[in-house]
């Protein structure tokens, strides 16, 4: 046997995928979210492919999940506006309502989620490549981060309730919102890590342009309509397509208040760069991961290099 034949056999072909996890026909996607509505898209697609190859009669060929919009700049500011509006210097009706409302939004939103958790999961292992434990994990994960975010929240605002004394001074700390906020997430953690800046961003007043990551794309498909349904008009917005056209024109008109970005410096430094005002800013980035793993020379060697892989 030749050492095709014998590559070409190791591809599994659509029959030997179980059942309750294809995907069938692929999904032609040109929903978006902007103020409140589900709009339609007529320009081009971007074709989503999976890093899975099926075996055909016609060889080994990569799997087309489907295709997303590929939204213009105009689209992509009007998303913008929306936001704008919403938030309208924070006399809006999101960033002015009281927290407990808010937090019944994401209540709301969180519910809604988790009827979506099947189709999320499956898209997650065909669109990212993980397994389904991995794709089950990153699920559950998200879902318990919202839950503890709105857990701290509701403390933070039972500490604000109090008077606080010092240096003489009688005083009282209020949280607020700070505006219009950008959120953009990793390929590899496509749901969880954008989520942590997406919900915190959300729950504490500010309104939303929501770019999902190049790679982990259809999975945000089935919570559009969740979105859309938990929050008021332009609260959050979805937007799709290159990052040069529709992430650039978002930046340069200086109306975005908080930048979260969860990719390379260098892109976040070259986006940062095309803010007219970049000094008022606010910027919560990811920076690469380089997290430092420091190992003690106390400690059970084996024990930490089993952590750390974990980790990384």
């Amino acid at each position: 046997m030749s050492t095709e034949s014998r590559l070409h056999n190791l591809f599994p072909s659509a029959n030997d995928i179980p059942e309750q996890y294809r995907l069938g026909a692929p999904i032609e996607q040109r929903e978006y979210l902007i103020d409140g509505k589900l709009c339609r898209w007529e320009g081009p697609l971007a074709a989503v492919r999976s890093p899975i190859h099926l075996k055909t009669d016609k060889g080994d060929e990569q799997v087309v999940l489907g295709s997303t919009p590929l939204l213009d700049a105009d689209a992509a500011l009007t998303a913008l506006d929306a936001a704008v509006k919403a938030y309208d210097n924070g006399q809006g009706l999101w960033p002015s309502m009281p927290v407990a409302e808010r937090i019944q939004h994401v209540e709301t939103f969180l519910a809604r989620m988790r009827e979506q958790r099947e189709a999320v999961v499956k898209l997650l292992m065909w669109e990212i490549g993980k397994n389904l434990k991995d794709a089950e994990k990153e699920f559950d994960r998200t879902c318990d981060y919202i839950v503890d975010t709105i857990q701290e929240l509701k403390e933070l605002d039972r500490r604000s309730s109090r008077f606080e004394l010092e240096q003489g001074t009688l005083g009282q700390i209020r949280r607020v919102p700070l505006g219009v906020a950008l959120c953009m997430g990793p390929y590899n953690y496509p749901l969880n890590e954008t989520f942590t800046t997406l919900i915190p961003a959300l729950i504490m007043g500010n309104t939303v342009v929501f770019k999902p990551a190049k790679f982990g794309v259809l999975l945000i498909r089935p919570l559009l309509e969740a979105f859309r349904d938990s929050f008021p008009a332009g609260v959050i917005n979805v937007i799709y397509g290159r990052g040069r056209e529709t992430v650039s024109a978002l930046m340069e008109t200086g109306k975005i208040d908080v930048f979260a970005f969860i990719g390379t410096n260098k892109g976040a430094s070259d986006l940062k760069k095309l803010h007219p005002r970049p000094h008022r800013l606010r910027a919560a980035l990811g920076l690469d991961a380089k997290n430092p793993g420091i190992v003690l020379p106390e400690v059970d060697l084996d024990n930490a290099v089993s952590e750390a892989i974990t980790g990384a």
